[in-house]
């Protein structure tokens, strides 16, 4: 399987302080993909009204949380950007219909510095960011990732990162090792299966039809990336399970590939 797009949970930003699975995983993962050109991250925590595209030539590194060990906010991430990418989303997204802005300041934030820092330890490969709009549904992120999905052939690598499941009034309750809930293990499994049946239709109207749904996501943002995966690897979906743990109990850190029909 020829991965074209994938979707990630990033996780708390302590992930890095700790051996995890996950953290394996994305260390292990550019063995599952070609080296791409650049890659098109997607992340839960940039939110904006309309979509916006980082032209940086060298993007920051942004520490977006609190209460964390001091120790993670000394990692830089210092990558090169990807300002023609950027003006190519933009022309895609303007030619179907889709209004969308540049940002000549935007860094990246911990949904993408944190696992790209396991991915591509390196640094070496130009990354640019996308926004999120949480006030739309997942069938508007779908419309953008088809805009987007001529990128695959440019050898442009998309990752969506947000979080399968992301409840946080639950987040101190459990330690970082607890077994998740069944509330949580059951949203968890219904999105795996779903995703591998290759139902669009259900996955956009999930808060409807998935177990537990508003519980695992009082509001859309950290899964609304996935729906950007989805319609940048084309039709019909083909989806494969990549990885499958949990931090904190109530986190899962699905990660999901996508590839073209034919490959």
């Amino acid at each position: 399987m020829m991965i074209k797009s994938l979707f990630i949970s990033h996780g708390a930003p302590d992930v890095l302080l700790h051996q995890l699975p996950v953290v394996e995983f994305w260390r292990s993962l550019s063995a599952q993909i070609s080296t791409p050109k650049a890659i098109l991250v997607v992340s839960a925590h940039w939110t904006t009204s309309e979509p916006v595209v980082s032209a940086v030539p060298h993007p920051e590194t942004i520490y977006d949380f609190r209460g964390f060990p001091p120790s993670l906010s000394e990692i830089v991430y210092p990558v090169p950007g990807a300002p023609k990418l950027a003006h190519q989303i933009v022309q895609n997204l303007h030619k179907d219909g889709i209004a969308c802005q540049v940002s000549e300041h935007r860094g990246l934030d911990h949904g993408a510095w944190v696992p790209l820092s396991c991915i591509v330890p390196e640094a070496q490969i130009p990354v640019t960011q996308l926004s999120i709009q949480p006030h739309r549904d997942p069938a508007y992120h779908l419309a953008i990732g088809r805009s987007l999905s001529s990128l695959r052939s440019q050898g442009i690598l998309i990752i969506a990162s947000g979080s399968m499941t992301h409840n946080l009034s639950y987040f101190s309750q459990y330690p970082l090792d607890a077994e998740p809930p069944l509330w949580v293990q059951d949203f968890d499994r219904w999105m795996e299966k779903t995703l591998q049946e290759g139902d669009l239709e259900r996955l956009i109207h999930y808060r409807q039809l998935a177990p537990y749904a508003v519980e695992n996501h009082p509001t859309d943002e950290h899964l609304l990336p996935l729906f950007v995966a989805l319609g940048a690897a084309g039709e019909p979906l083909r989806a494969k399970s990549l990885h499958s743990s949990f931090t904190y109990g109530i986190l899962s850190m699905a990660a999901c590939g996508f590839s073209e029909a034919q490959s």
